[in-house]
């Protein structure tokens, strides 16, 4: 099934006062295996969530022809007598995708068994015109309903980098960067750089609830300045769902916001930490977040202190406040893009870093529920360079950390896994 990879060791991140160091005697190194994935050779943009029945949902965009690309999914079931993937099943195919390294489709599944997908679509003349169709299966991916867009039709400028929650067991809750205000003030959008071509007009984020029959049941702004196009991310506490995304404060500060729905109010943006990061453009790489009962833990990447840096915090009151960041990594290697996850009693936070010799290292990173006894692990080094390797997924299942990367081989992507056992 698994083939073993590599023997990991582990070795603390870099310590400071401020840092989750603090290393651990370990009595056995964690385990590295390669996971063999059903996705074809220059397949791209992963996506890899867990089930609430304990499968894992993995998607991706292959070339499908003449310019066209497919989007497809395939179920893992690692508790199976004989783990396998199921064959994959295509959720879309089409010449109207916009493809991007980083604002990649998302799939997922609620407690009444049904799927969610959405992917891009390009919807004007501009190339930055493209928005999010939004679809829904009832009978484990083999038909869906109708695309639909979660923003009003004909708006011009750009929508994606979503996150999905559970609403309820069957309504599916939604976030999304948002163009509508840039279009209304004449302004379309940002070029794949990252860099703001707004004119003072802001992205915003929003957020919609979605019903068993696929209709739209509410929706609403949440915050009226964001950052163009960073990754969102959201959690489920006992308080309702929180949402964490980059915002876009007076003076181009950039720093990471989090909101909470408890189910008919959201709350005002608040900062997670005032970093104070100044960067006239985005990023392009945004917070994650997980939650337990009333506790959130976020990670984020910021360059505040004039070099890149991962920090990372807890909120005890489900988000109302949080205490000191601490740094998880620092450094001119740290390319962030980051992945997290609750992992029992630990948390999991991935990452990639530049490597010496122009490759990237895929990391991850373990800790206690307080960011410390840190551990690191270097899941992989990727041949992938720049974008190319766009952002790695990384879910807790079973006993295990499950990841799914972009590398390169030659000229063509590949989507290649491991799995990695801590002792």
């Amino acid at each position: 099934m698994l083939a073993l990879l590599a023997m990991a060791s582990m070795v603390a991140c870099t310590p400071s006062n401020k840092d989750a160091g603090g290393t651990t005697p370990a009595t056995a190194s964690p385990v590295v295996e390669t996971w063999t994935l059903p996705a074809p050779a220059g397949a791209a943009q992963p996506d890899l969530v867990a089930t609430p029945e304990g499968t894992l949902l993995l998607s991706w965009l292959e070339p499908a022809g003449e310019e066209a690309l497919r989007f497809r999914l395939s179920q893992w079931k690692a508790s199976a007598a004989t783990p396998a993937w199921s064959p994959p099943v295509t959720i879309a195919e089409g010449k109207d995708f916009f493809r991007n390294w980083a604002d990649t489709p998302h799939v997922y599944a609620l407690e009444d068994g049904s799927l969610w997908a959405h992917w891009l679509r390009s919807t004007g003349p501009s190339r930055m015109d493209y928005g999010i169709d939004l679809v829904r299966s009832g009978d484990g991916g083999a038909t869906w309903t109708s695309p639909q867009l979660v923003h009003p039709a004909g708006t011009p400028g750009d929508h994606g980098f979503v996150t999905f929650w559970p609403q309820s067991r069957d309504r599916l809750g939604i976030a999304w960067l948002d163009s509508r205000q840039k279009a209304a003030a004449g302004h379309t959008g940002h070029d794949e750089g990252g860099h703001d071509h707004t004119g003072g007009a802001a992205m915003m984020l929003r957020a919609a609830v979605y019903d068993p029959q696929a209709t739209q049941a509410g929706e609403w702004p949440l915050d009226v300045s964001t950052c163009d196009c960073c990754t969102t991310s959201s959690a489920v506490t006992d308080r309702g769902v929180v949402v964490v995304y980059r915002g876009r404060g007076h003076g181009e500060i950039r720093d990471t916001r989090i909101v909470r729905f408890d189910g008919e109010r959201w709350t005002a943006p608040r900062d997670v930490h005032a970093d104070g990061w100044q960067i006239a453009g985005c990023p392009v790489n945004g917070p994650v977040v997980v939650a337990s009962g009333r506790r959130v833990w976020v990670a984020w990447y910021t360059e505040a202190d004039g070099e890149p840096e991962l920090r990372a915090a807890r909120s005890d009151d489900a988000g109302d406040t949080f205490g000191a960041p601490v740094t998880l990594a620092r450094g001119t290697q740290v390319l962030g893009r980051l992945g997290l996850a609750l992992a029992g009693d630990h948390l999991l936070a991935s990452w990639l870093e530049q490597a010496p010799d122009e490759r990237q290292t895929l990391v991850l990173g373990r800790y206690d529920a307080a960011w410390k006894q840190a551990q690191r692990v270097e899941v992989a080094m990727l041949s992938a360079r720049g974008r190319a390797s766009g952002i790695p997924r990384m879910q807790w299942q079973g006993d295990a950390a499950w990841l799914a990367w972009v590398d390169v081989e030659g000229e063509a992507p590949r989507i290649l896994g491991a799995r990695v056992e801590f002792p």
